[in-house]
């Protein structure tokens, strides 16, 4: 985070090192909120000589904008939108927990929403956990998000539990000598829906 801020990146963590209930298997998810330039995130990282160790575009569904993916270790995550990223799209951080890097390294904590539906609320000694089922519009002004939001991750959440992970609609893994717009390109030469993705 600290090598994206020297190149005015402005990136979020998000998740269980956000919400404080971590522990040593959790993932790092570093999110730049804004499209930007790929060259620009990947010269940051290679300035701070942070090794990369896959580049992936991913979308989650057809709806939804496909992302920048850099995997910079087994666990680390930097990702960044290569479109306009809807309200639900962008508060889907917010609802897990997020953070900035001066939150960071403060060790500040916020309130989120884990994968089971459970709204972690930190406290001086912990945290404490309750169902956000049944209680969506207390939990939407808790994380400060919208109420559409929640009920867009309910869905998806206990969707889930009913038929499985379905994994994601694009993972696109990039050649070394492609950029990431270069890649989007391509895939919108081969399925028209991108295209129209990108419009909206």
């Amino acid at each position: 985070m600290a090598a994206l801020d020297a190149f005015h990146l402005v990136s979020v963590i998000h998740g269980s090192i956000a919400r404080g209930d971590v522990h040593k298997t959790s993932d790092i998810d570093i999110f730049i909120a804004e499209v930007q330039n790929s060259f620009l995130v990947e010269t940051a990282l290679e300035i701070a000589h942070i090794p990369v160790d896959n580049r992936l575009i991913v979308q989650a569904t057809p709806t939804y904008a496909m992302k920048a993916h850099i995997e910079v270790s087994e666990q680390t995550t930097v990702s960044f939108p290569l479109m306009q990223m809807r309200r639900v799209e962008r508060e889907f951080y917010r609802f897990g927990g997020e953070i900035s890097l001066s939150q960071l390294n403060v060790d500040s904590r916020v309130a989120g929403a884990d994968k089971r539906l459970m709204l972690v609320e930190p406290t001086v000694k912990g945290h404490v956990e309750s169902s956000v089922i049944g209680r969506e519009e207390a939990a939407a002004k808790i994380l400060g998000v919208s109420a559409e939001t929640v009920l867009d991750r309910v869905h998806a959440l206990l969707k889930r539990d009913i038929v499985g992970r379905t994994g994601v609609f694009v993972k696109r893994k990039l050649a070394p000598d492609e950029s990431f717009e270069l890649a989007l390109k391509r895939l919108s030469d081969l399925n028209p829906a991108v295209p129209r993705r990108l419009r909206k």
